[in-house]
């Protein structure tokens, strides 16, 4: 089975690997876990201005991607690609990431593809937003 972070074989040794993930740096399923749970969480501290849910609700988070130093890039999108916090927004990302410990540094880029739409909206954004 290979590691989804790293696409390489696990060690043949009796902790499955953990060891000589710990020691190269790799981050363990324990950690990925709690760093996964802390991002979304940080996600959910930013919000559109002109839309009371957070944009992880909102459906505005495409991809998330961890690497084994710590590194995070988000591909994210807007619900038009004339928002006018455009510009910020991907800084607000940035800087609630940088607030999950562990990380090391946070990079978001917008993407338009594909393009937003209220489908991709949680339950919970909908029920927020009266759609339902």
């Amino acid at each position: 089975m290979t590691d989804p972070m790293t696409s390489e074989a696990p060690t043949p040794d009796d902790d499955g690997g953990r060891a000589a993930a710990v020691e190269s740096g790799k981050i363990s399923q324990q950690e990925l876990d709690k760093l996964t749970d802390d991002i979304i969480e940080a996600l959910k501290t930013v919000f559109d201005p002109e839309i009371p849910v957070d944009i992880y609700e909102l459906g505005l988070i495409y991809k998330v991607d961890l690497s084994d130093e710590r590194d995070v890039q988000v591909e994210m999108t807007l619900t038009a690609p004339g928002c006018p916090v455009a510009g910020e927004m991907p800084i607000w990302v940035e800087q609630a990431v940088m607030k999950v410990d562990g990380i090391r540094s946070a990079r978001a880029d917008i993407v338009f593809d594909p393009p937003w739409d209220p489908s991709k909206m949680s339950d919970e954004a909908k029920l927020a937003l009266n759609m339902f």
